[in-house]
This record gives C-alpha cells, structure tokens and sequence, in this order.
C-alpha cells in the first residue's frame, strides 16, 4: 500500500454517535434557539445528475468548540460536530487526524472501540442539546441506546487497495482487530466496497469504512445517515416489541377481569392505536428523509452501506410487527364493540324485565 510507505497519506478519522432524542424535531424552531454557529447541512451532488440527492428536510448542523481529547497518541479537533435530524436523532462526530500507515488507523480503531470517554462526552453534549432547545422537541428524551461507528478517510489514492493487495490489514482496521483473522473474515471485512474512478475507495463494515480519494464528504454523510437509520430502526423494533406485549396482553385477559372496569377495554384500544401511529409515522419519517434519486453513485453508497447494516431484514421486521399490531388494535376495538352491544342488551333486558314486574309490584301494594 503506498501511504503505508515513507510518505503516507493524510487522514482524519471520524468518530460518530448516534442518539435518539424525541419523536421528531422542529429544525426551523432549534435553529433559531441555538446560539452556536449552525449551517443547513444537504449532500452536495458532485457530479452530473438527472436530480439532487439530498435529505428532506435537511438536517441542522451545529459546530461547538472542544477541547481536543488524547486518543492512543493521537488527539482530536478541537470542535465538534452536531447533526439534528426531523425525525428525532442526532449524530456526534469527532475528527480525529490520522497518517495514513496501517499501524496507526490501527492503533486508532482499537482505541475508538467502545470508547467510554468520548461515549460520556457525546451524551454529555446531546443532553446538554435537549436543554437548550427542549421545546423544539416533540417528547424530548434522550435514549439509553447509542449507534457508535468509526470512517477513516484519506486523501491519497491507493490502487493497490483494489486488487486485494493490503485487504488483510484494512480488515484488521474494519474490524478493530489487531489479531490474526481467517480468510472467510477477511473477504467478508473488505467485501462492501466500491469506487467511482480508478483511484477513489469506498469499503463499509460492521464497526468501520474506508474512504480513500478527494471529495469524499459525501459518502461521509450518506454513511453518517446509515448509521443514524440503524440505531432508529433498533428502537423503533424494541419499541414495537414492547408494544406488542402490551396489546397481547390486553388481548389475553379474561372477560370477567375486564367488565369490572366500564371503560378499560376503550382505553387500551386508544392506548394501543397511539403506539401504532407513533410507530408508523417515525417509520415514514426516517424512511422518507433520503431520496434516493439523482446522483446514482450516492445511491449505490446507500445501498451497501444499509445492505452491510442489515436495514432491509430490519425495514421487513418493523412493517411486519407493526401489521401485526394493527391486526390485534382491530380484534380489541371489536371486541370492545361486541362488549358495549353486550351490555346493551343486558339493558334492554332489565327494562323489559322491570317493566313487566313493575305491575304487580303496585297490585300488591296498592295506593
């Protein structure tokens, strides 16, 4: 590999957070309440292309001064970068500069693993986000979940790298492993690669990507968003599985547990149905927040980055779990109705009841 020579290849290397912090976000509403420096951040379209591709809305990006944090000999920039999304997340990056050599992105991917110092300082500051414009936030919380991924980007071409010739050291980087690893978890580390020109790299794994080339923010903010989409669809999921249990739950009680409270079986029905929406409108609203359109080699980014993150077995999951809950809000609310059609006639009942005794009760007892 060339930059692992005498000259390497400068590099930055971004660590990213993501959070969920509310059900969705009024962009216009915290632009105006944060004091910081703020820009509209959207995916420039490089190259010619039939439309743009580009978030929608775009997210609110917001630059905070830092000071820089000692990482395995290295340190970071000394700002750091906020990313607010509509539909209620936030991605942190650190930078951190980097020479190109194999042993110190290395030593650098071991160091970001899981790092505890700068997973303390990210929430620190989503947190400190929340306060400041709390209410732009619809339910405002910041959740325990937290999405952690790591792009080193360098500026100088490696041709090397596409013939294979260095994918034993760049899987060790990719998988944050400084141990031997097999054949099988090398092609499986290096496989999600693609590239534009003859001397530009994109590989996507689990834990880490590799940019190599110039004029690759790009691909740094499609893969930001990837990583962003996964932690949403992990939450949205529990989210769903909590639901479910619940509306099993109500589903599974028996009869005479329910009649002792007039008005229960409506209450978990529109309990119930609240999950639901929520559930499906933060689905759409991450779902519709990229268009996939225009610039193709973006789209084609996209796509292996969600195809090495699993987003579609997770997309397939979500829709179905959330059917399935729509299935068992229907049976309640039916059987609620069979319940008041129940009563009803109980009532009729007792009216017809009383009205024929009621006869002979003033022939016994005359006025």
């Amino acid at each position: 590999m060339s930059a692992a020579a005498g000259n390497p290849a400068r590099g930055v290397c971004s660590a990213l957070f993501a959070y969920d912090v509310s059900l969705a976000v009024d962009l216009n509403r915290a632009e105006r309440r944060i004091r910081a420096a703020t820009e509209r951040s959207g995916i420039r379209a490089r190259r010619r292309a039939p439309q743009y591709f580009k978030f929608r809305p775009a997210p609110l990006r917001i630059i905070q001064d830092a000071a820089p944090l000692s990482l395995a000999g290295f340190q970071s920039e000394p700002r750091v970068e906020i990313t607010l999304f509509d539909f209620g997340a936030v991605s942190v990056c650190y930078r951190i500069p980097v020479p190109g050599r194999f042993e110190d992105m290395l030593a650098l991917a071991e160091a970001l693993f899981e790092n505890e110092p700068l997973l303390r300082d990210s929430r620190a500051r989503v947190e400190a986000l929340v306060q400041t414009i709390g209410e732009a936030f619809d339910r405002p919380e910041v959740s325990t979940e937290v999405e952690d991924y790591m792009i080193f980007q360098l500026d100088a071409p490696l041709p090397e790298t596409h013939a294979g010739a260095n994918d034993v050291a760049l899987a060790q980087i990719l998988r944050c492993e400084r141990a031997a690893l097999s054949l099988d978890e090398v092609r499986d580390a290096t496989a999600q690669r693609i590239s534009f020109t003859p001397t530009d790299v994109a590989m996507v794994d689990w834990n880490a990507a590799l940019l190599v080339g110039p004029e690759m923010d790009d691909v740094h903010a499609v893969l930001e968003f990837v990583n962003v989409a996964l932690l949403e669809m992990r939450l949205l999921d529990l989210q769903l599985d909590r639901a479910l249990d619940q509306a099993y739950e109500s589903l599974s009680r028996r009869p005479w547990t329910r009649l002792r409270f007039p008005g229960y079986g409506d209450a978990q029905a529109v309990r119930i149905g609240q999950m639901q929406v929520d559930s499906a409108i933060a689905f759409e609203r991450l779902t519709n927040t990229v268009k996939l359109l225009g610039d193709q080699y973006l789209a084609r980014v996209y796509r292996l980055g969600a195809q090495r993150f699993h987003l579609e077995s997770w997309d397939r999951g979500i829709q179905r779990k959330l059917q399935t809950l729509e299935s068992i809000y229907d049976k309640i609310t039916d059987r609620v109705a069979t319940q008041r059609l129940e009563a009803l006639e109980w009532i009729i009942i007792i009216l017809i009841a009383v009205s024929i005794v009621l006869p002979f009760i003033h022939g016994v007892y005359p006025h």
